[in-house]
């Protein structure tokens, strides 16, 4: 099922962080746009950089991302064809709020890492 895009904010309390969260609502966003920090990536790159993404899903997050206008692609006239993304003026704006989510998460990372696992 497609989610539908963007939906009309009442602009009640709230409503700015509501608007700005459906834009990197999606599981891989937010580390899509985190790799783009250091500059141009073909697609390739990317699903290296994100290893638990899955093709097909990479593919969709990055097409929304370049609706909302967070990335933009360049497709180069060539054989093979070549695809590269790289932030907007847009999403380069975002550089601070990714920049304190990687902060904030490496200081939290041990609440979320699995346990290791000891032979019994």
């Amino acid at each position: 099922m497609v989610k539908p895009r963007h939906s009309n904010f009442d602009c009640a309390p709230g409503c700015a962080v509501e608007a700005a969260i459906s834009l990197i609502d999606g599981k891989w966003k937010c580390v899509i746009l985190f790799h783009l920090l250091n500059g141009t990536a073909r697609f390739n790159e990317l699903r290296r950089q994100i290893p638990g993404a899955t093709q097909r899903t990479l593919t969709n997050q990055l097409r929304e991302l370049e609706m909302d206008g967070l990335i933009e692609r360049t497709v180069y006239a060539q054989v093979p064809p070549k695809v590269e993304y790289s932030l907007s003026e847009l999403g380069r704006s975002m550089t601070p709020v990714l920049q304190a989510l990687k902060t904030w998460g490496d200081a939290n990372i041990h609440r979320f890492a699995k346990p290791s696992r000891k032979a019994a």
